[in-house]
């Protein structure tokens, strides 16, 4: 898909947010930015094809990449991280010489690349990938046995980057337009990957699984599970017709299975009202079983939680709402709209995807059980922010932002909610950003112009205060007579945000900004600041 871009020349950067000095290396840039090498070309297609033996923790195969020529070069970057190596990449049959610099591995062509020409490379590659440790924080393959002794084995590479197991374009600006998985392994397991399952072909000792993606993936979304999986599914009838639900479980937890799994009808109605139709009908939805916690890959949602409602097991917001769903299925979930929909363009913007993903959590609560439950549920998890560093993060490097960007990502949406005064209106915007951004690479400033446009306010200081800032606005006042008395501090510059409070049952506005103001109030002293915007008070 072409992309709007921008490319990063150097090679060693050093940069300053909020007073934590950062340096990253040629690596960090390599990986992280739009280089030279991967401008000029723009993906169209992968093909996958890769065989798995778990006995041996080895991978062996070859990515077919079609694209699309943009610019004229013969200098092309691919992505594979070490230990794994390439041993041959052609073009048209004709075997072409690259160069390796880490990670990074530059192909110099042979073929003329003319402008507008489709072309295909093919890469061959084999190794011992990295294994996960702690996934699928870290990524690699989660190399596990089931219950019964059996293989149970799957990919996680969010951060890290899918070049952790296969090569590509690693670079979350540019998506293929579709993509073939082909995945061979030993024949008394089960592999599933993205997308739609096409064939099935056996041979003396191996099976090979042929999955097609019907729609744009970005590279974290692509996974292999393999295992002895046994799998169940259901219709569900939604926004654009009937929606194929296919489940792939341990054989031992079929029966856990099919009751824990009576959520993913609610929470696609709760997400379909919410933001749009699922993104995906095409490549159906599908909830498979892991052996780490859960993954939003696109088409093929990871699910490790032990079937149980909450976190495993806990409540993450305190307000005893987060165990009446099973996080992981509305969680992950989740992400199809806003992570595999709308994707971040660079990692530092992840909070597009886990911000607008922990808020879903409380819409899943306000569609099936009320605003009052999806605000105490929003409330309680302000205990687990820490204001560390901002949200946003440098950009280029490969680098995230603070992990606030969960449930003060989801915090500040509810406070915006607020603001608008309109509930219908709010979710014709969350729909809307689903269908403006449909199946896009997006950049914060794009979302943060959408949302301002639609909502009719100004919102770049907003935004300033709470994505590029670790300042909670702190809005002190005083109390004299049947007056009141108000200021802001802790904030950024052109920082007014209104604040909501209640008397009684009598609502009313107050509009600080840094300077002190004062309005009459009747009861002042009876006064109650709305928690649900997203502040500190002080009385002095």
């Amino acid at each position: 898909m072409n992309k709007k871009i921008f490319v990063i020349l150097a090679f060693c950067l050093t940069g300053t947010i909020q007073g934590q000095n950062m340096t990253f290396t040629e690596q960090d840039t390599l990986r992280g930015s739009i280089t030279p090498e991967r401008a000029w070309w723009d993906l169209v297609y992968y093909h996958l094809d890769v065989s798995v033996d778990p006995e041996n923790k080895f991978i062996e195969g070859s990515n077919t990449i079609r694209y699309k020529v943009l610019d004229e070069n013969k200098r092309l970057q691919i992505d594979l991280q070490n230990p794994l190596k390439i041993h041959r990449i052609t073009q048209d049959g004709q075997e072409v010489s690259f160069e390796t610099k880490g990670n990074a591995h530059f192909v110099t062509l042979i073929k003329e690349q003319k402008i507008d020409d489709l072309n295909e490379l093919l890469i061959e590659y084999s190794g011992n990938p990295k294994e996960a440790e702690r996934a699928p924080w870290d990524g690699g393959f989660s190399w596990k046995k089931d219950m019964n002794g059996n293989h149970f084995v799957a990919t996680s590479c969010q951060g890290l980057g899918a070049s952790v197991w296969w090569p590509n374009k690693d670079h979350m600006y540019d998506e293929v337009d579709s993509m073939a998985i082909s995945v061979t392994i030993p024949k008394n397991l089960v592999a599933v990957a993205n997308g739609i399952l096409k064939n099935v072909t056996e041979h003396k000792d191996t099976k090979t699984f042929e999955w097609y993606v019907n729609n744009p993936i970005n590279n974290y979304g692509v996974n292999v599970n393999i295992a002895d999986y046994v799998n169940f599914g259901e219709v569900y009838n939604g926004e654009k017709g009937e929606l194929s639900l296919n489940y792939y479980v341990l054989r031992d937890n079929l029966e856990k299975a099919k009751d824990q799994f009576k959520q993913v009808p609610l929470m696609m109605e709760a997400f379909e009202h919410w933001f749009g139709p699922y993104p995906f009908y095409e490549d159906s939805f599908k909830l498979v079983e892991v052996p780490y916690l859960g993954m939003e890959h696109q088409s093929s949602v990871t699910y490790g939680n032990q079937y149980v409602n909450g976190y495993l097991g806990r409540d993450l917001s305190g307000s005893g709402w987060g165990t009446t769903f099973d996080f992981i299925i509305i969680h992950e979930a989740g992400h199809e709209w806003f992570a595999n929909n709308i994707t971040y363009k660079d990692i530092a913007d992840m909070w597009i995807h886990e911000g607008f993903t922990a808020y879903s959590e409380n819409l899943y609560l306000d569609y099936h059980n009320g605003k009052r439950a999806s605000s105490e549920y929003v409330l309680g998890t302000r205990s687990r922010i820490s204001n560390d560093k901002p949200i946003i993060g440098p950009y280029g490097v490969n680098k995230e932002g603070s992990g606030d960007m969960y449930y003060k990502g989801s915090n500040m949406l509810h406070t915006l909610r607020q603001l608008l005064e309109d509930d219908e209106k709010w979710r014709g915007i969350l729909r809307g950003l689903n269908k403006e951004f449909y199946h896009q690479t997006v950049t914060t400033q794009q979302i943060e112009e959408y949302l301002s446009t639609e909502t009719g306010i100004d919102l770049t200081a907003f935004f300033n205060q709470y994505l590029r800032s670790t300042m909670i606005p702190l809005l002190e006042y005083k109390i004299d007579g049947d007056s009141i008395t108000y200021r802001y501090t802790n904030v950024v510059q052109d920082f007014d945000m209104p604040v909501r409070i209640f008397i009684g049952e009598k609502e009313q506005w107050l509009f600080p900004s840094t300077t002190w103001k004062t309005d009459a109030l009747v009861n002042a002293n009876a006064l109650k600041f709305d928690k649900n915007i997203y502040i500190n008070t002080s009385r002095k």
